[in-house]
């Protein structure tokens, strides 16, 4: 399995609301309300950490959910947000100068 890096993109406002994100695109003004494991993923998302290992050592843990069920529904949700330009995605780590562009 290719690694993936995650980071915040640039274009976007977010506040976290209890256990929920609120997340708005500046590209086109979407706004998105992530759950609570979505809100981990998010809070993750710092470019350095693989999503695999965001998964096991959050997601299982503080969930209680199977590895392979939960990378899975990671990823759909990752590659949803890198849609609309919340999240970057990379095979290698994200770098700031990554982040600018």
């Amino acid at each position: 399995m290719t690694p993936k890096y995650i980071a915040h993109s640039r274009s976007i406002a977010a506040r976290q609301l209890g256990d929920e994100m609120v997340i708005m695109s500046a590209v086109d003004s979407t706004l998105f309300t992530l759950n609570p494991v979505a809100t981990a993923i998010w809070q993750a998302a710092d470019g350095k950490t693989p999503l695999s290992d965001i998964v096991e050592g959050t997601i299982c843990r503080e969930f209680e959910v199977e590895p392979e069920l939960a990378y899975r529904d990671a990823e759909a949700l990752v590659n949803a947000l890198a849609g609309h330009g919340i999240l970057l995605v990379s095979e290698q780590p994200i770098t700031t100068a990554q982040e600018s562009r």
